[in-house]
């Protein structure tokens, strides 16, 4: 029953020499093999790899050089570049693509000694909000095989869910990361943007991708936030700034952190049980010291139409390079040049991506930058404003990260709007740039529902420390479905 430890438990066990790197990644790879085709979360396995690295971190712990996070196993989201692995964004366009190098993330945490069980499942080139729109398949949330695990990183919170991973990687470019902690009841922290290197993760919006760490746990976050943040000069975003230790101040008193809850969270389209379920994790945290008071976030509901100019105007830029020349899918018998670029983009993109190139194409096309692109610029710098403003009567907002519970498979695929909906409440925090994390807070008819936090910019800390207090005093992170305890 190794999965049923925490990482720190696990990190003890294996310094101890109670238990081996290669015994703890063999167990989750059994595991990964008997449950993960009825959840379908994983898009490659790599046992070869994982066992190669699980002895070598078995040496370090000999040699008395491992780390914390030495030896314990990591999945990551089929979007950051894998040496000598097969990364595909989930898209048939990258089906053949064997990465060449490791993304920086990649690389930091094999540095740390982190054996990689393979890459997980998500929205096609991480457009989606639901993990529906993979190439491969849909993955499914493990506490209802009938409900999505949300996108795009549904398949990195499927496998911290059902334990077939300790921890994973995954990003979080409208709330990739946050939604679907929420949906399948983990822990997941969306950093300041440029916290972590995009170097290596492939581009769906630039000005708004931001990778993190999917754990059980607040405090796990921290430690993997800590291993997988430096400064890379190889990303011109990447913030050239001391990093804190993100674990640091884990046990602080909550006594005098003011939290803003804006009127505009709890209005119409939220389900009741959300609301009551995300009220109650608030006044929790209230009984620890903390004040609450009211703030405004007026233009929220110019986010979700400003962000869906501005992402796919990106998109559609980053995913020119798709072209059946230099690399990814080409299609078959050509008849000139213009053919093998039709047909190739044609065939090798989904509908959902091919649905934001021609929204982002059209948003940035002579005649309608002014009116849409420009435009959508302003509407950001408001809805930043908004939050910059709350801040200077709080140190944090809470509320909920999406109006509903996991939605059933299937349910909102044909409905676009809708889909887009899902992301009400996390889009504006990537519009500014913010942190923002999700925490296991209870159930909605049988389906997790999470807490949202975000504070200004470099507060990962303190919303760090904020979760592991909450999780101190309730157990919703330590749930597991129980099919697969």
């Amino acid at each position: 029953m190794l999965h049923t430890l925490s990482v720190k438990q696990m990190s003890d066990q294996l310094h101890a020499g109670e238990i081996t790197s290669v015994e703890l990644t063999q167990h989750y790879l059994d595991r990964i093999s008997k449950y993960d085709p009825e959840l379908n979360a994983y898009v490659t396995v790599t046992p070869e790899l994982a066992l190669e690295m699980a002895r070598e971190a078995d040496e370090q712990l000999k040699a008395g050089t491992a780390g914390l996070l030495t030896g314990i196993p990591v999945a990551h989201k089929d979007i950051f570049c894998t040496d000598g692995v097969k990364t595909t964004c989930s898209s048939k366009m990258l089906d053949n693509f064997i990465a060449p190098y490791d993304a920086h993330v990649v690389s930091l945490l094999k540095k740390a000694g982190m054996p990689i069980l393979g890459k997980t499942n998500m929205d096609e080139f991480a457009m989606g909000s639901s993990s529906e729109s993979s190439y491969f398949g849909p993955t499914k949330n493990p506490w209802d095989l009938n409900a999505v695990p949300g996108g795009s990183s549904g398949g990195a919170a499927a496998v911290i869910a059902a334990n077939l991973a300790p921890m994973a990687t995954g990003t979080d470019t409208g709330g990739s990361i946050r939604q679907p902690a929420s949906f399948c009841g983990i822990t997941g922290i969306k950093p300041t943007y440029g916290t972590v290197s995009r170097f290596g993760i492939i581009a769906y919006a630039s000005s708004f991708d931001q990778a993190g760490p999917m754990t059980r746990s607040a405090e796990e976050s921290a430690w993997m936030l800590n291993a997988m943040s430096e400064f890379d000069q190889r990303d011109s975003t990447c913030l050239e700034h001391e990093r804190p230790d993100f674990s640091a101040d884990l046990e602080s008193s909550l006594q005098g952190l003011k939290v803003g809850v804006p009127e505009e969270y709890f209005g119409e389209g939220l389900d009741p049980e959300v609301e009551k379920i995300v009220k109650e994790a608030i006044a929790q945290i209230e009984k620890l010291g903390a004040t609450i008071v009211s703030v405004s976030l007026p233009n929220k509901d110019l986010a979700v139409p400003s962000y869906y100019v501005l992402a796919p105007a990106e998109a559609s830029s980053n995913l020119s390079r798709y072209d059946g020349v230099r690399f990814g899918y080409r299609c078959e018998n050509p008849s000139n040049l213009q053919d093998l670029y039709k047909r190739s983009r044609s065939e090798g993109f989904g509908a959902e991506v091919k649905r934001r190139i021609m929204v982002g194409a059209y948003a940035l096309s002579a005649g309608y930058y002014d009116a849409y692109y420009l435009k959508a610029q302003r509407l950001r710098r408001m809805v930043r404003d908004d939050f910059t403003k709350a801040f200077e009567q709080c140190d944090v907002i809470m509320g909920p990260v999406a109006p509903t519970p996991a939605f059933n498979i299937g349910e909102k695929t044909d409905d676009p709007t809708s889909m887009y909906l899902a992301d009400l409440y996390t889009i504006p925090v990537n519009l500014g740039g913010f942190p923002g994390m999700s925490v296991p807070a209870g159930f909605a008819a049988g389906r997790p529902v999470g807490l949202h936090m975000v504070g200004p910019y470099f507060s990962e800390a303190k919303l760090l420390n904020i979760g592991h207090q909450y999780q101190q005093v309730t157990d919703w992170h330590k749930q597991t479905p129980a099919h697969y305890q």
